[in-house]
């Protein structure tokens, strides 16, 4: 069996139910999903202060989590948190975006985003940059909806999802595009019909490879920092960041 723990870095549990769920059809049946939501912080992220204050919430829902683990899922695309993550957690951390940019990558040649929010267009290329992927990024394309009001209304979001995935076949010359955002979790299935170029679900890459790496019982090789003591932190994260 195999333990695979989801966080939501921000606030809102209706996310974080909206992607427990999407990741249990995806997931294999011999894995076991848990997922935690941001103790602090905005309901939703859709600015560089709130990705910010997420990454924060990221790592203290981790530390506050006493569960079975074999891998840890970040469940919202862009990863806010996601280094940090992996330099204090033993086991292997998923990020949706990073994940679904290294499958895009593998099979095709330039990929695009599609996303809610308009801030996320250079906030994602700036993260494909950071992984050295600018020349396979064929472009960012955002809508309005944040992916908050998607979650809320995916019907209504459907054309407009569907017409920038399009555009990014079309116009862009993608060969691949990436459904990402939690608040659009499941929807790149109904999408797909819609679609001229390979589609990819944000939720689904991760949980790919969160199983992949975790079946294969693989430690974290990331670099725990020092102990350091830490002043105005949750008691879970204090004792964590305090740890030999």
């Amino acid at each position: 069996m195999t333990d695979i723990l989801l966080i939501n870095p921000n606030t809102t549990r209706s996310i974080t139910s909206l992607v427990l769920k999407s990741a249990r059809s995806f997931a294999n049946k011999g894995t076991r999903l848990r997922a935690v939501t941001g103790a602090f912080g905005p309901r939703y992220i859709a600015s560089r202060v709130g990705y910010a204050i997420a990454g924060h919430a990221a790592v203290d829902a981790y530390a506050s989590d006493r569960g079975a683990r074999d891998a840890v899922v970040l469940a919202c695309f862009g990863d806010p948190g996601l280094a940090a993550l992996r330099e204090i957690a033993p086991v292997p951390v998923i990020g949706m975006a990073d994940a679904s940019v290294l499958q895009a990558c593998a099979i095709g040649d330039r990929f695009s985003i599609v996303t809610g929010g308009e801030r996320w267009k250079e906030m994602l290329e700036e993260f494909v940059a950071q992984r050295g992927l600018a020349s396979r990024l064929a472009s960012v394309r955002t809508v309005a909806p944040t992916g908050a009001d998607i979650a809320r209304d995916p019907k209504g979001a459907m054309q407009l999802l569907a017409d920038g995935c399009n555009a990014c076949a079309r116009e862009d010359g993608a060969d691949v595009v990436i459904l990402g955002g939690a608040g659009l979790a499941g929807l790149a299935a109904r999408l797909k019909p819609m679609i001229e170029a390979p589609l990819l679900d944000g939720v689904a890459c991760a949980i790919a490879q969160a199983e992949a790496l975790a079946q294969q019982r693989l430690a974290n090789l990331g670099n725990p920092p020092a102990p350091v003591e830490s002043v105005g932190l949750s008691k879970a994260l204090t004792t964590l960041l305090a740890r030999k």
